[in-house]
């Protein structure tokens, strides 16, 4: 449990570093970008080692229903980060949601503890839940009102509902191969 904690928290502090020391992270300059990668990849590689070694208490377990429920949102979630991905002029999503990718994070995370009730769950997606909403806190709080975008031609909608399919079924085949089932 503790390389999953140790992942979760340097996610955290990886993330939340330009916000909470921004002169400290401009000082950093160009050379700042390779160090927060490389913190990143490794609460990746923490979250991953310390998820599949931990367990805990399990409280509710794979309900078909919860699974469903779980692939919609997902598809949901993949539209709100394809929402984030346009440049410029943005899709309906993006001019609706300030923070589409955060918002599609969040949703992931949420999505995840639906079907996955144990402790090491509640610390992985419940933790990065809770980072998604304080970095959104944040965001708010130090860039003031949103001004929202112009909305882009209906061909990026378009690209965007298919980028969501593929990024999907990709996404779903991964788990599959690493033997987590994502259908019900």
């Amino acid at each position: 449990m503790t390389l999953l904690i140790a992942g979760v928290a340097l996610w955290w502090a990886a993330h939340l570093f330009k916000r909470l020391a921004p002169g400290a992270r401009t000082a950093l300059g160009g050379a700042g970008y390779p160090v927060m990668a490389v913190a990143i990849i490794l609460s990746v590689v923490l979250m991953v080692l310390g998820y599949r070694a931990a367990d805990g208490a399990v409280y509710w377990g794979r309900d078909p229903m919860w699974v469903g429920i779980n692939n919609l949102l997902m598809v949901v979630a993949f539209y709100f980060y394809a929402a984030s991905a346009a440049k410029g002029a943005k899709i309906w999503l993006g001019t609706k949601v300030r923070h589409p990718q955060l918002t599609g994070f969040s949703i992931w995370a949420v999505a995840h503890l639906l079907v996955n009730g144990d402790t090491p769950s509640f610390i992985l997606f419940g933790g990065l839940l809770a980072w998604a909403i304080v970095e959104i806190l944040l965001i708010n709080a130090q860039e003031g009102p949103w001004v929202r975008p112009a909305r882009a031609p209906f061909k990026k909608e378009i690209v965007a509902v298919v980028v969501t399919v593929v990024v999907t079924v990709v996404v779903m085949g991964i788990h599959y191969a690493l033997g987590v089932t994502p259908w019900g």
